[in-house]
C-alpha cells in the first residue's frame, strides 16, 4: 500500500507563505548576486517572486552594486531543502555568498547552514561550503554535519519487500574537507579528508538483532569509525550550480581508509558522478528553460569490513538528492549504480512558472543481483521562479514507486 503523508497539503501552504518572509531580503541581494558568467544573457522579460512581492507592496527598483566582489550577499530561506525521501522537513536555510576575485573570472563562493528536523524524530544541524578562490585556482569544498537519524533499513540487495524493513537508531558526525587546485579550464584535481563517526547505532525495534537481520556483521551496535584520505577529480563546464544550464560535470572521488588512521578494517572506495545538459531550444528562446538534463553514478566499494551506514545506499550521494520516489536508505549494498533523466520546461513565457517531468533507475549489490534487478520511480514538479538573478526556483514534486510516494520541496533543482 502506498502512503503520503496527511500533512503535505498543510505544510506546501505553509512553505508558499513562509517563504515570503525571505523575498524583501533577496530582493537587496538578487540585482548583483551572479557573476557574468553565471546568468542568462537577458533576464528583462523574465518574471520571479521578487517582482511579484515588489510589485504588491510598491517597492523603488534596487540599484545595481557596481563592486559586487566588495560585498557579502546573505539569504534566508525559512523553509527550504531537506534530504531526499526522509520524510517533509521544517527546515531553516541560512546562505552567505560573497566573491574571493573578479567577478568576470571568479565563482561566486557559498556557505549554507540549514537546521532541520522531521516528523520522524530525524534532526540536523548540516553546514556546507564551496569556495572559490581568485580567479578560480582553488576550490575548497566542506560538509559538516551532526544528525540524530533513526530511520527503516531493509538490509542489503534487493531480496526484502517494502514491507519487511526495521528501525535502526543512530547518531551521526560528518566531517569532509577537499581541496581542488585548477590545471586547466574546468578541470580541477586534489586531496581531501572525510570521517565518519556513527554511534550510539542500536535496533529501533524490540526483538530484532540487526545482524541477524541484514546478515551484515560490521557496524551495526554501539559504534563505527570510517576516516580516509581523497584523491579527487572535477570537471564541470556548466555555468551555474543551482540550476545548472548546458554543460557537462565529471566528479570522481577515490577514498581510501587505512588502519592507522583508526579504522577497524582497512576499506576503499570509489564514486564516480556524471551529468549532462542538453539544451533543445538555444536557438529560438535561449533563455527559455527546456533541457533534457541525464544523472549517472556509480558508487563501489572494494573491500570487506565498511562499516553498514557507511556503504552506498540510494539517497546517501554528496547532497541526499538522489532516488526521489524512494525511501531514503531504501537500497544498499557493497556496489549501486544509478541513472535518472529529467525534461526541465518552462511553462509562462517570462519563465514565472515551469514544470519537470523525471524518472530514475538503481541496482544494489548483495543478493546477487547486481545489473539484473532493477528499480525504477517516475515524478514530476512544478516550478516557481523564486530569483531570475541567480535563476533559483522553489519546487515541488511528486515521486513514486513501487510501494512508495512523497511529495518533496526543495529551492534548488536535484541536479
Amino acid at each position: 500500500m502506498t502512503t503520503v503523508n496527511p500533512n503535505c497539503l498543510f505544510r506546501s501552504l505553509f512553505i508558499i507563505l513562509m517563504s515570503a518572509l525571505s523575498l524583501k531580503l533577496s530582493a537587496q541581494n538578487a540585482s548583483d548576486m551572479s557573476p557574468e558568467n553565471n546568468t542568462l544573457k537577458d533576464t528583462l522579460h523574465q518574471k520571479d517572486l521578487l517582482d511579484v512581492y515588489k510589485g504588491w507592496f510598491k517597492l523603488p527598483p534596487i540599484p545595481n552594486n557596481p563592486h559586487p566582489e566588495d560585498k557579502v550577499y546573505f539569504t534566508l530561506n525559512p523553509l527550504a531543502s531537506a534530504p531526499t525521501s526522509s520524510g517533509n522537513a521544517l527546515v531553516t536555510s541560512t546562505t552567505a555568498n560573497v566573491y574571493l576575485g573578479p567577478k568576470s573570472t571568479t565563482y561566486l563562493s557559498s556557505a549554507n547552514f540549514a537546521p532541520y528536523f522531521n516528523f520522524n524524530k530525524q534532526f540536523g544541524l548540516p553546514l556546507r561550503s564551496t569556495i572559490w578562490l581568485k580567479d578560480n585556482a582553488w576550490n575548497i569544498q566542506g560538509d559538516i554535519r551532526f544528525l540524530v537519524y533513526p530511520q527503516y533499513t531493509w538490509g542489503l540487495g534487493s531480496t526484502n519487500t517494502t514491507s519487511e524493513k526495521t528501525w535502526i537508531n543512530y547518531k551521526y558526525i560528518r566531517f569532509y574537507q577537499a581541496a581542488l587546485k585548477k590545471i586547466k579550464p574546468h578541470l580541477f584535481v586534489g586531496l581531501g579528508y572525510d570521517l565518519d563517526y556513527h554511534f550510539n547505532i542500536m535496533n529501533g525495534d524490540s526483538g530484532v538483532n540487526l545482524k541477524t537481520f541484514t546478515g551484515y556483521p560490521y557496524g551495526l551496535s554501539g559504534n563505527s569509525l570510517s576516516s580516509g584520505l581523497t584523491f579527487n577529480l572535477l570537471y564541470d563546464t556548466r555555468n551555474r550550480n543551482i540550476y545548472p544550464f548546458p554543460g557537462t560535470f565529471l566528479n570522481i572521488v577515490f577514498r581510501v581508509n587505512p588502519g592507522f588512521l583508526g579504522n577497524t578494517n582497512a576499506w576503499e572506495s570509489i564514486f564516480a558522478d556524471v551529468r549532462k545538459y542538453f539544451p533543445l531550444n538555444i536557438k529560438e528562446k535561449p533563455n527559455q528553460q527546456n533541457t533534457l538534463t541525464f544523472w549517472s553514478f556509480l558508487w563501489w566499494n572494494f573491500n570487506n569490513g565498511t562499516p553498514y551506514l557507511d556503504l552506498p545506499s540510494t539517497g546517501w550521494d554528496e547532497f541526499n538528492r538522489s532516488a526521489r520516489g524512494f525511501y531514503q536508505n531504501r537500497y544498499r549494498g557493497n556496489a549501486l549504480y544509478y541513472f535518472e533523466a529529467e525534461y526541465r520546461r518552462d511553462i509562462t513565457e517570462n519563465g514565472l512558472f515551469g514544470f519537470v517531468v523525471f524518472s530514475n533507475i538503481n541496482t544494489v549489490s548483495g543478493s546477487g543481483t547486481m545489473f539484473k534487478s532493477w528499480h525504477p520511480a517516475v515524478g514530476t514538479g512544478l516550478r516557481i521562479k523564486f530569483s531570475k538573478a541567480s535563476n533559483t526556483n522553489f519546487d515541488i514534486d511528486y515521486a513514486f514507486s513501487k510501494g512508495y510516494q512523497t511529495v518533496l520541496f526543495n529551492f534548488s533543482e536535484a541536479f
